[in-house]
């Protein structure tokens, strides 16, 4: 489980349920699904979750709390520093995210959630995420794309479903008045 300095109460809770019901639908521990993982032929995480998955009819969720538990990640959930580190690790593009960083966390109840591939920021819900994007940034907004006309409507970004419009930016300049107001109405909606 990741680090729940990192996680709002609803993912805490979330998490705890997806621990709480493996051993209440299958039967058996969280330790003793880690020593099964152990036994796993397989060495790549994906291939391992492949093999939780058929041999032992884990779901998704299931497979990867345990595979996190019998192999914890050496960089990733448990080390969000090192992640945000390697994802905003292009300079143009970490002065950017660092003012955008700076206008949200200047709100009240900020969770940050860091991925792999964006940065994700909550309260209650995530309302806000950036992640690098060619020569820039893209920053996604709980808010609908009508909302202001530097909005665009969100795509395939891999991010909360609730973040449904979007605005690219290219230089901190970018992070403006008018910009802060549109994360606080994103925040308000949290």
């Amino acid at each position: 489980m990741p680090n729940a300095a990192f996680l709002t109460e609803r993912q805490q809770k979330w998490f705890a349920s997806v621990r709480e019901g493996l051993v209440l639908e299958t039967g058996r521990t969280l330790d003793q699904w880690v020593e099964l993982a152990r036994a796993c032929p397989e060495t790549a995480h994906r291939k391992r979750l492949a093999w939780m998955k058929a041999t032992h009819g884990l779901g998704q969720n299931r497979a990867s709390l345990v595979l996190n538990s019998a192999f914890p990640p050496q960089t990733g959930w448990s080390s969000p520093d090192d992640l945000a580190g390697m994802l905003w690790a292009d300079p143009s593009a970490r002065a950017v995210h660092d003012r955008v960083r700076a206008a949200i966390m200047a709100l009240p109840d900020i969770v940050v959630g860091q991925r792999k591939g964006f940065t994700a920021y909550s309260r209650r819900l995530q309302f806000c995420a950036a992640r690098p994007a060619k020569r820039a940034i893209r920053v996604g907004l709980a808010l609908p794309p009508d909302a202001d006309a530097c909005l665009q409507p969100a795509g395939r970004e891999g991010w909360s479903e609730r973040l449904l419009a979007v605005v690219q930016m290219a230089s901190p300049e970018e992070v403006n008045p008018s910009f802060e107001r549109l994360v606080r109405a994103a925040w308000d909606r949290s």
